[in-house]
Parts: structure tokens; C-alpha cells; sequence
């Protein structure tokens, strides 16, 4: 009779060591996704070329803006997960409004990185872009 109520209380005792080792693995992953949110705005500066004026735009992530003769639209943005040398990250999608033959085609669709623009730049004869900061 005493082998037997020994039997069970290990048995317990595995599925309680086994809940123990699942939260405790849900609660690292859960402290991982926290680390790595999904920011929800990002900051670009526009500068015309013609008339020298630089202007900061905010993008609300998934939503297009028009700025003059440009549609903007920021898909995502994330800084970098190092403190010694920061890194913005960002994809955006802009079209040109004013060239009426390709409105399906996209002037730049890419990712662009604060601290290296020339990597993918954004070319165009009268804007630039560059990006600010993702919050």
C-alpha cells in the first residue's frame, strides 16, 4: 500500500515540475516579444530641392500620406536593440502622384536605414528622404 501512494505522489510531483517548466518558458517568451514591440509611428525629413526646405513628417505605420506630389506610406519601423550605436530601420513604400503613366509603380519600395541612406537610396529629381526615428 505504501509503494503505491509513493507511485502517485511522483507522478504529481512530475506534472507539477512540468507546469512549472512551461509558465516559466511562457514567461520568457513573453519577455521577448516585449523587447521587440513593433513601433507605431515614424519620423522621415523631406527636403525639396528647388526650394531648400526641409520638412518632418510623421507616418503612422500601414497608413499613406500625401506630401506635395508624393504618396508616403511606412510599412514598419524598428530601432535597434544595441544602446552603443543605434540603428533606425524602416520600410517605405512612395509613390510618385505627378506621373500620371505609372501610378502602380512604385519610385521607392525598400528598406531605408537612418544611419546609411546611400545603402538603398530614394532617388528623385525634387525630394529626399531621409529617415528620423521610429517610436
Amino acid at each position: 500500500m505504501l509503494l503505491k501512494k509513493n507511485t502517485l505522489a511522483g507522478k504529481n510531483n512530475f506534472k507539477l515540475i512540468l507546469f512549472f517548466y512551461f509558465f516559466y518558458l511562457s514567461l520568457i517568451t513573453n519577455s521577448f516579444s516585449e523587447s521587440n514591440l513593433e513601433v507605431y509611428f515614424t519620423d522621415i525629413k523631406i527636403l525639396d530641392k528647388i526650394s531648400s526646405k526641409n520638412t518632418l513628417v510623421k507616418l503612422k505605420n500601414g497608413e499613406p500620406i500625401k506630401f506635395n506630389d508624393l504618396l508616403i506610406k511606412s510599412l514598419k519601423c524598428k530601432n535597434s536593440e544595441f544602446d552603443d550605436n543605434p540603428e533606425i530601420t524602416a520600410y517605405l513604400q512612395v509613390k510618385d502622384l505627378s506621373d500620371k503613366n505609372n501610378n502602380e509603380v512604385f519610385v521607392f519600395n525598400d528598406w531605408m536605414f537612418s544611419s546609411s541612406p546611400s545603402i538603398t537610396p530614394f532617388d528623385h529629381p525634387v525630394y529626399d528622404i531621409w529617415l528620423v526615428a521610429c517610436y
